[in-house]
């Protein structure tokens, strides 16, 4: 995990200042494309202001904060799960947490789903590689929100459910992205989308992947993501150009 986490973070700054911003100030002007980038990462840090997402990629899910109890039943009980003793945090408590995680979670992917959307429409290989860097931050996030309902209703297929869920923002974001944008979209919008998407992007290394792979493990582990991140994204796009 620290070192995927690391990965993604790599992979998307190099591709937001290097790709997205530097095409944009090409296209459309510095100023235009320093203001639409700023206004992406105003805007992450607004939805972020709004939607705490305490237990996204920047904390490690570990099973014993929610259900230090919780043991496995045999496969004669169809896998379920149950409580020792009747021990540990009430299953209710649990389930309205794990519902108030992945509706944060949820709202923090729509834009991430927006900016694969926006990635894809400028060039295949780059929407690929914005999603792979997004699918990767997202595994943690899906932990964040499986384990809970796991403890609280026992069923592995109801923890897959709502992980689903969540996660399937990001396709409603980009479908939202495609209703609003494409009757609109012209060389100009486009470039000012792809700009905000950096900044977007920046935000999320900084506040969530970055401190994210530094909670699983040393911080070299986490810089060598990193780097490792920004090669392959340049190989990409010297391979793709």
């Amino acid at each position: 995990m620290a070192y995927s986490l690391g990965f993604s973070a790599g992979v998307m700054m190099f591709v937001s200042f290097t790709e997205l911003l530097a095409t944009a100030i090409t296209t459309i002007g510095f100023i235009p494309s320093a203001i639409a980038f700023f206004t992406g990462i105003i805007i992450m840090f607004l939805v972020d202001l709004a939607v705490p997402h305490e237990f996204i990629s920047e904390h490690k899910v570990d099973i014993s904060k929610y259900c230090p109890e919780l043991t496995a039943v045999n496969n004669r009980e169809g896998g379920r799960f149950r409580y020792r003793h009747g021990q540990g945090l009430a299953p209710q408590t649990l389930l309205r947490t794990s519902l108030l995680i992945a509706l944060g979670i949820g709202l923090h992917n729509l834009p991430e789903g927006m900016a694969t959307f926006a990635g894809a429409i400028k060039d295949r290989a780059l929407g690929i590689a914005i999603a792979v860097a997004i699918a990767l931050h997202n595994i943690p996030e899906g932990l964040a929100v499986a384990v809970p309902v796991l403890c609280a209703t026992g069923s592995k297929k109801k923890a897959l459910l709502w992980a689903s869920l969540s996660g399937g923002a990001e396709l409603a974001g980009a479908i939202l992205a495609a209703l609003a944008l494409m009757p609109f979209l012209t060389a100009t919008t486009l470039n000012l989308l792809l700009a905000g998407v950096g900044g977007l992007m920046v935000f999320i290394s900084f506040d969530e992947l970055i401190p994210g792979s530094y909670s699983y493990a040393s911080e070299h582990l986490s810089v060598a993501g990193i780097l490792s991140g920004m090669i392959v994204m340049a190989g990409s796009l010297l391979l793709f150009q």
